[in-house]
């Protein structure tokens, strides 16, 4: 259990502009995350190791991409008890994102609307940061040492950049963070940069990831590591849509044998375009991906195709609208092989990070 109740922190940070309170949380995180005062959002660690991707997790709860967008704050987080840390989604270069304002929460649903559009310093910035991290040293100078967090580094293109062009991004952002990565996210599906989305199709996305998939060869060789790659999904997909996609993560992500080959994985999913679940609340119509309690369903959904159609052992990690542990175990009972967090931190604080990790711990030894 953290140090001060959140409870008391959320009734502050509730109390201000959304995008103030969340610049402010990152801000306090990134100066108090090498100190004593860490001790105020630390957590106990629940350890609970699972093999997935050819890596090892720590446990089966992690941080979202989104919420650090620059990778300022992974110690920070690490405190918070996570068994690995998404950071991004960060660009070639620097951009400044969306008019503001372009976050809206929605408390009466537990949901968060935000509209930011892949705001970042670029990825240069992004990899200094990366590099500054006491976990980063920590695995550069122990590296026949087991790492205490896994790190995912979430890449995506400038909205500058033609869609037809968007590859290119992609390959630029792989080059630079793979030697730094745990595992790479390919965030396909932000609806917050224009016809992003539009690479989730069946030619597009073959395109990419055959692109993706032949620079990993040269870059593994170079590196001498196969860094596993995960594909950021939307909620909004219907079946026939899930099931081009499944089909297309078969075609790289296994062996000729039919054996996942450890090189792939999928994160389902993203934020929702949908308003079903807070028609009429204040802030419900704003343009923007919605989160938090309202996707759960959603994402459940997506996760239950994809592995019916990718099989048992395909790696994938499941993320959206969880609130509670049992929202975790939720997506466990889904299909999804670990989960990660982002609105339900927003909302619940730190202590659901052990939660849930103790549940879906307890829940896989009985």
């Amino acid at each position: 259990m953290s140090f001060v109740p959140y409870a008391l922190t959320r009734a502050v940070l509730f109390g201000l502009d959304p995008e103030v309170a969340h610049e402010l949380t990152l801000n306090t995180l990134a100066r108090s995350q090498h100190s004593v005062l860490s001790r105020v959002y630390r957590n106990s660690f629940v350890s609970d190791p699972i093999e997935l991707a050819g890596l090892k997790f720590p446990n089966r709860v992690g941080l979202a991409a989104g919420l650090d967008k620059n990778a300022r704050c992974i110690d920070g987080f690490a405190a918070m008890g996570f068994g690995f840390v998404e950071v991004g989604t960060v660009t070639p270069l620097p951009q400044s994102g969306n008019p503001k304002p372009r976050m809206f929460r929605l408390p009466q649903a537990q949901g968060l609307i935000n509209r930011l559009g892949f705001n970042n310093d670029g990825v240069d910035a992004f990899l200094n940061n990366v590099r500054n991290s006491k976990l980063y040293q920590y695995r550069r100078d122990h590296p026949e040492l087991a790492p205490p967090m896994l790190l995912g580094l979430n890449i995506g293109k400038n909205a500058s950049t033609p869609i037809e062009r968007a590859t290119d991004d992609y390959l630029t952002c792989l080059n630079a963070v793979y030697p730094h990565a745990d595992y790479v996210t390919v965030n396909i599906s932000s609806p917050n940069t224009k016809n992003l989305r539009t690479l989730q199709n069946d030619d597009a996305l073959d395109a990419l990831l055959g692109a993706i998939s032949a620079q990993r060869e040269l870059l593994a060789k170079e590196h001498n590591k196969l860094t596993p790659i995960f594909l950021k999904i939307a909620p909004d997909l219907d079946e026939t849509q899930i099931t081009v996609i499944a089909k297309t993560l078969r075609r790289y992500g296994l062996n000729d044998q039919g054996e996942v080959n450890n090189a792939w994985g999928v994160i389902a999913t993203n934020t929702t375009l949908s308003r079903d679940a807070v028609k009429g609340m204040p802030h419900a119509d704003e343009a923007g991906g919605l989160s938090g309690a309202p996707v759960l369903a959603m994402s459940n959904r997506v996760i239950a195709q994809l592995r019916a159609s990718l099989g048992k052992a395909f790696p994938i990690i499941g993320v959206g609208g969880i609130m509670s542990a049992a929202d975790a175990m939720s997506k466990i009972r889904a299909g999804a092989d670990v989960v990660q967090i982002y609105t339900g931190l927003i909302y619940q604080g730190p202590d659901l990070v052990s939660e849930a990790a103790l549940m879906i711990k307890n829940a896989s030894h009985t």
